[in-house]
Formats: C-alpha cells, structure tokens, sequence
C-alpha cells in the first residue's frame, strides 16, 4: 500500500535533514541528487523546514550561477545545545557543542580520591555550567555521560559496581536536578566508544565487530548487525570479570580482580612494562602506560637491530594478553573484527594491532580481523557527544514530521 501524502512528505523531510547532519550544508540541486526526489517535491520540504526553524541558508555555493539554486541550507546549529561528559575514576572530561557538533567550549575537571561524594558531583555539576556559560548556551537539551560499570536497561540508571567511587551514580541525578528542562542520558563507555569509532573511526565499514578497551580497565562493547548489543542486565562486554589464564585467582561478583582486568588492565601493563625493564614504566592510569607502550613501540620498530631488545619483548607479551582477550570474544561472537581501543590501543597502534592479529590466528581458527583504534580516549567523550546529538535531533525534527503528517 503506497504512503499517504502525509506521510511521504514526513519520510521526506526525515531523510533530508538526515543528509544535512551528515554532509553538512547542501543546495537544494544538491538534496534532489542525493535524495532522488523531484525538484518541486525538495523545494517544498525546504520551504517546510525552513518555516520550522530547522534549517537556514548558511551560504552560497561556489558555482559561478548565483540566485537561489546557490543557496546552501544547513541545519540551524544553536537551535540546541548539548553536553557531553566522560567520567572516570579521578576526574570528568566536558564539552558542551552546538546541534551539528561544532565544539564550543571544554574543560577538565579532577577529582581527587579523598573528595567526598557531595563536593565531588558538586564539583562536576558546577564545571558542567560553567562550561555551557562559556559556550553561550542558555540551556542545554541534551547531556550525554559516559562513564565504567552497569548501566541498567530498564531504568537507566548506573548501576553499583566494586571499585567505582560513589559520586559516579549521583551524578545523572544532580545534573537532572540542577538542569531540570535537559534530557541527561548514561551509557557505558566502551560502548560508546564504539559507536563513535563506528561512525568516525576505525569501524566505519564494519557492521559487526568488537572493541576491545584497553584503558585503566578492560572492556568489550559489541555491534551486531550495526546494532549495539547490551545484554539482559545491560553487562554485555563485561570482559574484565571474564576467567582467564595466567592469573592468580578467580574474579568475584563485586571484584574483577583475578579476571582479564588483572592481565590487560593498566596497572597489570606498568607491571609487565616493569617487567620487562622498561623506564617510565611507574604510571598505572590509562594515559601513564599508555606513554610507555607508545615508547616501546617507537623503540620496537626503530633501526635495524632493535627488534629483540627489551620493547619488542614487552610488545609481544602484551600482544598475548591482549590475544587472550580477543580470542575468548571472537570464539563466541564470530565478529570478523577486533578493534582496540581506549589510550592503550591508541598507543599501540597498527604494531600492536598487527601483533594481536598474529597471536590470534594461532589461537583462533575464526578468521578475525585486528584493527587498531582511531580515536583512543577520546572515543568515550565523542560517543557521548554523538548519542545526545541523536538524541537532540530525534526530539527536534519530529515536529516537522508532524507538520508534515498534517
């Protein structure tokens, strides 16, 4: 049964503002070539969306004939303003950007071990604020957190997790509560690490594939079928509390230590480092070993001769943890490909990856493909960005669909 005219002209009008947010601003000559509809049909949804305050002419294009077939449209960027945090264990990241993405303003904000839970999200709230003022929001529409452990699926709400300092869970409620007219969302981190390196990153042409987050801890989110899968309880990934070998324990229910956490994760790498005699092998956070694999990389491949000194030993010790990890992965899920991610993965890069990949075709007969992250620690905050973009837009455009269903 074909589509009402109602209804085509909300699928229209979907599907161009779609193309907008992605290609960023287009002529009407140049929707009608992309969207395939007919010149009267595009200058009809221009002039609806333009009369909804969606979109505007941003521009002419740099075709010698001007007049209105120049005139560039683009999304009308301050109709809303969206925050994006990544939290971790001793700080928050934020950044605050306009409806098509454009950054306007960031900060770092540390939170020291001993700060209590109230001044801590206090801390946090106060900076997420500041951060909008500086951007010029007036309000923001949209938060997106990123931040470690459960997220539970039916309420969204993080959940209790060992090891996570308290202030973490409060802190989608004291943002909802000092900013009662945003839409604040959580998700896990590596997830939405992997819908960014999905989107923007090394994942582009992948519809299934893992990410491996080798950060402070470990983690997997896996897409299916371009849909991000999160399990019953939301713990899907959940790879640090996965029993390996090669420690000296079992995890427990309210402990990961004694899992893959306790192999691959960062204190587990400066240890290995150590190990291996490595200098600046000292640091346990994400970013501080993160520096001595990208040393050890550099030294690794370096002049002839370099290949069997103590960072290229350390590299394929490494490359064999990590195996470890995407092999147990790979042996249940087939994705065709492993991603690494987080500063870790980052820092290792396509030696690391090439490792892994190596280690794994001797571990695994599934063929799996390694690849190495392209946006490192950042994917977290820029998943967050592009999940309350979505989000934003959802919301904003559905009342042109509703003029158009009229």
């Amino acid at each position: 049964m074909p589509a009402s005219p109602s209804t085509a002209r909300a699928i229209n009008d979907r599907l161009a503002l779609r193309l907008l947010q992605q290609e960023g601003p287009l002529t009407a000559g140049q929707l009608k070539q992309l969207t395939g509809l007919s010149r009267p049909t595009v200058a009809d949804l221009v002039e609806r969306l333009t009369a909804s305050g969606l979109i505007t002419v941003v521009g002419e294009s740099g075709e010698q004939r001007r007049g209105p077939n120049a005139r560039l449209y683009g999304i009308v960027a301050d109709r809303a303003h969206l925050a994006a945090l990544d939290v971790r264990t001793g700080g928050v990241f934020v950044l605050v950007s306009d409806l098509v993405g454009r950054v306007l303003a960031e900060a770092a904000v540390p939170i020291g071990g001993d700060t209590g839970t109230g001044p801590a999200v206090e801390q946090v709230v106060a900076a997420v604020e500041r951060t909008a003022k500086e951007a010029g929001a007036d309000r923001l529409h949209t938060v997106g957190i990123g931040a470690p452990g459960l997220v539970d699926p039916a309420t969204g709400d993080l959940r209790d997790s060992g090891g996570l300092p308290a202030w973490h869970r409060r802190l989608a409620a004291a943002l909802q509560e000092r900013l009662p007219d945003a839409r604040v969302t959580v998700e896990n981190e590596t997830n939405l690490a992997a819908l960014a390196e999905q989107r923007e990153g090394a994942a582009r042409d992948r519809d299934t594939f893992v990410l491996l987050w080798l950060g402070h801890g470990v983690g997997a989110a896996v897409v299916l079928d371009g849909v991000l899968r999160r399990g019953a309880s939301g713990g899907t990934g959940e790879i640090g509390f996965l029993p390996v070998p090669g420690t000296t324990a079992l995890p427990s229910a309210t402990d990961c230590d004694g899992g893959y956490h306790s192999l691959a994760g960062a204190a587990a790498v400066g240890a290995l480092a150590r190990e291996y005699g490595l200098p600046r092998a000292e640091p346990v956070d994400g970013p501080g070993v993160a520096v001595v694999v990208r040393e050890a990389v550099a030294e690794a491949t370096g002049p002839p001769g370099g290949g069997s000194g103590p960072a290229d030993r350390f590299l394929e010790a490494l490359a064999h943890r990590v195996a470890i990890g995407a092999a147990s992965v790979a042996s249940i899920l087939d994705p065709g490909c492993v991603v690494l991610g987080g500063e870790v993965g980052q820092a290792g890069g396509a030696v690391l990856a090439a490792r892994v990949g190596d280690r794994l075709r001797r571990m695994s007969p599934l063929a799996t493909e390694v690849r190495a992250g392209s946006l490192g620690g950042a994917a977290v905050l820029r998943g967050a960005l592009l999940t309350a973009r979505d989000r934003a837009q959802d919301e904003l455009f559905a009342p042109a669909e509703r003029q158009g269903l009229s």
